[in-house]
């Protein structure tokens, strides 16, 4: 372990505030058109599984399937940017990649098609997260960092991929039909690309600090680091909670509450507009009290949402007000998908510990999560996969309390330096 230093963060000293500035909204962005596409599945299926007769556990194969290759390309991207110091160039091609993904989607007429498209579309977006957090870390005020990362996280992905989607695609779907809505998402990454192109600059490479022959990290050593294991149980938790919420309570809410397609997409919006505000809000006090605290409380918070979802049966409106707190949880992803894992490393491997800690909460919680719960739907009734969410926010809240504290605001009050790996 050794002390960090503001110059050992990155290269953000040589960028001004502007163009940090620039840098997290294009990031926010391009991510947010990833989760577009990501989500179009979740928010389409109560028009597609009639159509190709899937059953809920292939519809947990399909959100599995693609968590599994997200995991494997994220950790895959991550190490390679890290190699290769090409981070602008990977991340466009990652984009260019992930959107044709989404016409192949649209093409799909059988269970394996369908599977096929959505494994393909997460090997091609499994990249862009850790990349573009790596180049956060790297280029942005270590100050700001939180705030940053949970912005380039949270805020598109949310704006676009959690309130966009259901409420655009399915109005779209409705007047011209879900395979068109496919086309439709794969049209912005295409535009982003380009965007990103002209506008970004490649991350100049880390200097290597003197002293250290050795300059790559295995998971085994990552993983003896104990803010990393933790970052990753907590994220398995998390990932598996968030994935099982979006693949399964749109057909959830139309299929056993009765709402209609409409309603059912404004309900889900409501996750998307809670956390695009908690992008903010959580991160940014992140900064200040620190990360543990928001880490251990609101998971224990997120059960209001699926408790609802079992035994409210007012108004939509506040079926979705009761949505909007749960999903305050939303704002620690990137803190336990990045910032903390940013803060206890240093930038030298930041890629290859981001991609470690994103590709472990998808192959584990995205990949075994959906399919877990299909089995207990099909098995012990469509209410399981809620109960099922109720135990992983329980034990995502325990898990946070063996956090080590990482925010330089929260450390200094306590008069204690940052360590990093």
């Amino acid at each position: 372990m050794q002390p960090s230093t503001s110059a050992a963060h990155g290269n953000w000293m040589n960028n001004s505030a502007g163009y940090q500035m620039l840098l997290v909204f294009l990031l926010s962005l391009n991510f947010g058109i990833v989760f577009f596409d990501r989500q179009a599945l979740n928010v389409l299926m109560p028009q597609v599984q009639p159509e190709l007769g899937l059953s809920q556990t292939q519809i947990g194969i399909i959100a599995g399937g693609l968590s599994f290759t997200w995991a494997i390309a994220a950790f895959f991207y991550g190490r390679l940017s890290d190699s290769l110091s090409k981070r602008k160039i990977l991340l466009i091609m990652a984009t260019i990649a992930f959107s044709l993904c989404s016409f192949l989607t649209g093409l799909a007429t059988t269970f394996a098609l369908l599977l096929g498209a959505r494994l393909l579309m997460g090997a091609a977006e499994g990249g862009v997260m850790p990349i573009s957090h790596a180049m956060v870390a790297s280029e942005v005020d270590p100050k700001r960092r939180g705030l940053a990362q949970g912005v380039a996280q949270n805020l598109g992905s949310n704006l676009l991929g959690s309130f966009a989607a259901p409420v655009v695609l399915v109005a779209f779907a409705e007047a011209f039909g879900w395979r068109e809505a496919f086309y439709l998402a794969g049209v912005p990454g295409i535009i982003s690309a380009v965007i990103m192109w002209f506008l970004l600059k490649e991350p100049a490479p880390l200097p290597k600090p003197a002293g250290h022959e050795e300059q790559s990290m295995t998971i085994g050593q990552a993983l003896k680091v104990r803010n990393m294991w933790v970052c990753v149980v907590v994220g398995v938790l998390m990932v598996a909670h968030f994935v099982t919420t979006w693949a399964f309570m749109p057909l959830y809410l139309v299929q056993t509450k009765g709402y209609d397609e409409i309603t059912a997409s404004w309900i889900m919006g409501s996750l998307g507009i809670a956390a695009a505000l908690y992008a903010f809000l959580i991160s940014g006090v992140s900064d200040y009290i620190g990360r543990k605290p928001v880490m251990v409380v609101l998971p224990f918070l997120s059960v209001v949402g699926p408790l609802a979802a079992m035994y409210f049966d007012g108004p939509a409106t506040t079926l979705a007000a009761i949505f909007f707190v749960g999903w305050a949880v939303n704002g620690i992803f990137p803190i336990f998908m990045a910032t903390i894992p940013s803060e206890s490393f240093r930038p030298l491997h930041h890629a290859t510990v981001l991609g470690l800690a994103m590709g472990a909460c998808e192959i584990l919680g995205g990949v075994f999560g959906p399919p877990i719960a299909g089995w207990l739907n099909d098995t012990f009734g469509v209410n399981s996969f809620l109960w099922m969410l109720l135990a992983l926010a329980l034990a995502s809240g325990i898990a946070a309390m063996f956090l080590r504290e990482t925010a330089p605001a929260a450390l200094a009050r306590r008069g204690l330096e940052a360590q990093v790996a």
